[in-house]
């Protein structure tokens, strides 16, 4: 099996995107979304941009590895009644199913960056918009102090070093990187523009120790720090370590959840 499929297949992401709905709205709104407009979300994960975007009056298909994640978001389109939105099974680096120039906007947030090949996802993500259309991708920061930058760079510091060849998918925050990848895509730099944005998980009744658990449980790259810290005798040094995080960046007054996390909000304009 492709390992980022397995990686995404393993644990239950849809646990983690409850925390992700109001932002995933916001980003969505962010956007200045005009129907008719076909739309593809890649990395769409169970829909936290796709759905809204439906609701907006969009034609949206969301592309995600992982089997269990699609399944989970034809059942939450069905349940909204939104029938403008299909998901389907794909990989962001070879969408060989897309006809070229298909979408007016390619999005993805969160999702592309942990494709393996970054620089096939940036031509792939340049094939299959429209000309005049535009890709937008929202991407973690690598060494950024936030809540999902630091919490990737202590489960790393749990796990074996990656396989030769790897590159981080945290590279797609950084600027001379994004370029590079959607200028050998053939976009020259002045139409690539970055900002750093916010993103916030949210949860008025789960504290931030209840919102790690979750993350140890059922998402993929925390899963595997957890398998590892296991084998070391090092769990409850990472639980605690992650927990700390948790509570230091939560701005919730009520024991909810309210942490930020900085991203950077690539616009490309084809």
């Amino acid at each position: 099996m492709n390992p980022n499929k397995a990686l995404w297949e393993k644990g239950d992401f849809t646990e983690i995107a409850a925390f992700m709905r109001q932002c995933g709205e916001a980003v969505v709104e962010s956007l200045g979304i005009t129907p008719p407009l076909l739309v593809l979300d890649l990395g769409c994960g169970d829909g936290t941009t796709a759905v809204p975007l439906a609701r907006l009056g969009a034609d949206v298909v969301g592309i995600d590895i992982a089997k269990n994640l699609v399944e989970a978001g034809n059942r939450r389109a069905r349940q909204a009644g939104l029938s403008r939105l299909k998901f389907r099974e794909g990989d962001a680096c070879n969408l060989e199913d897309v006809a070229d120039h298909s979408f007016d906007l390619s999005l993805s947030i969160f999702g592309a960056m942990f494709a393996p090949k970054p620089f096939d996802v940036a031509k792939e993500m340049v094939r299959v918009t429209k000309p005049g259309g535009r890709i937008v991708m929202g991407n973690w920061i690598p060494n950024d102090p936030t809540f999902v930058s630091q919490l990737l760079k202590i489960s790393s510091t749990f796990t074996p070093p990656p396989p030769e060849g790897f590159v981080s998918p945290m590279t797609w925050g950084v600027e001379d990187h994004v370029i590079e990848r959607f200028g050998k895509a053939g976009v020259p730099k002045e139409k690539i523009s970055m900002i750093q944005d916010t993103y916030y998980f949210t949860s008025p009744d789960k504290s931030p120790t209840r919102f790690i658990e979750l993350f140890e449980a059922f998402y993929g790259p925390t899963m595997n720090a957890v398998e590892a810290a296991h084998k070391s005798g090092k769990a409850n040094e990472l639980h605690n370590q992650l927990v700390e995080l948790a509570n230091a960046q939560n701005r919730s007054r009520n024991g909810g959840t309210l942490i930020p996390a900085t991203f950077m909000r690539v616009t490309v304009r084809l």
